[in-house]
């Protein structure tokens, strides 16, 4: 296991440095000039727009900025500056990861609950009335886009209902999250369902299944123990591939309920060309990613004991 997750930690080393690379690369090589960009329409003369693009680095070629951008990142933690103001960007992330943090743990908890209870019901009254109606709310999730889901939530609560504000505060309470969630875990739910639904469907005719019941294994252990454990591989697969997806992909759901969260920053620092600023959080997601995939790859050996690592 030891030797397994050291040879991991290598393999992500060049994925780290090669996706950050890509991703550093498209953000420079947008059109137009972040630096014009914080004088806004009353210009500024090109001796003096040369001088803040050389004070920033911007005039090297982009695989220095690149090394200097990484080497700072190892070294000291830096990940630079805004362009706009001179804020530190870990300040600006330091303020908005923390609260899609909790947006993505509530999204995480409902898609994993209501997701892996529907497919668990689907999967064992496969073919029956509680299968069907299943598989035809997950794919009218699935057939809803986010924003549309977003809104409809909104106007049904917030508007007719009045059961809960439009916005999210300043102060992000947990009970506010609760919508936002639903919305942003609402389609990874549908996929979860089918995909416990129909994994368990697999395994129920199974050889090791039906050896389970000629013993005479009590009905929970053989749902709870061999079943259930052997069904969830590629559900905790799509799951810990998800946790990313969460938290970056919430740019529409934050935008729907005013959330100060990553997707904010993320907007503001497209529309504004702040490219130290989306590439530190892109970065900080890349570890996100590499980091459940290393954890989803040990889990595992948890639900197989057949599979061992050399």
């Amino acid at each position: 296991m030891g030797r397994y997750v050291a040879r991991r930690l290598l393999q992500m080393i060049p994925v780290f440095l090669g996706t950050t690379f890509l991703i550093f690369f498209m953000v420079y090589s947008l059109p137009g000039d972040p630096v014009a960009g914080v004088f806004g329409d009353k210009g500024v003369d090109p001796a003096t727009l040369a001088a803040e693009r050389h004070e920033l680095g911007l005039d090297l070629p982009i695989w220095e900025q690149y090394w200097n951008y990484m080497t700072n990142i190892v070294l000291h933690f830096d990940f630079g500056n805004q362009i706009r103001n001179g804020r530190p960007v870990t300040e600006v992330l330091g303020d908005a990861f923390p609260i899609t943090l909790q947006l993505a743990a509530l999204a995480f908890a409902f898609e994993l609950i209501f997701g892996i209870g529907l497919g668990v019901i689907a999967g064992l009254r496969a073919g029956r009335l509680a299968d069907n109606a299943i598989l035809i709310f997950t794919l009218l999730i699935i057939s809803i886009p986010v924003f549309v889901l977003g809104f409809i939530i909104k106007m049904v609560f917030a508007f007719e209902l009045g059961w809960m504000a439009p916005n999210v505060s300043n102060e992000q309470k947990w009970s506010e999250l609760i919508a936002p969630a639903i919305v942003l875990g609402g389609l990874s739910l549908a996929y979860v369902a089918r995909l416990t639904r129909t994994s368990m469907a697999e395994n129920l005719r199974a050889d090791y299944m039906r050896t389970a019941v000629a013993k005479g294994l009590p009905r929970r252990r053989i749902i709870g123990v061999h079943l259930m454990r052997n069904s969830m591989i590629p559900v905790v697969t799509f799951l810990g591939t998800d946790i990313g997806a969460l938290m970056g992909g919430a740019v529409v759901t934050e935008g729907i309920f005013n959330v100060k969260g990553i997707g904010g920053v993320i907007y503001e620092s497209i529309s504004r060309r702040e490219g130290t600023t989306l590439v530190g959080l892109v970065t900080v997601l890349v570890l996100v990613y590499l980091a459940t995939s290393l954890l989803i790859d040990l889990l595992y050996a948890v639900l197989d004991p057949r599979i061992r690592y050399a």
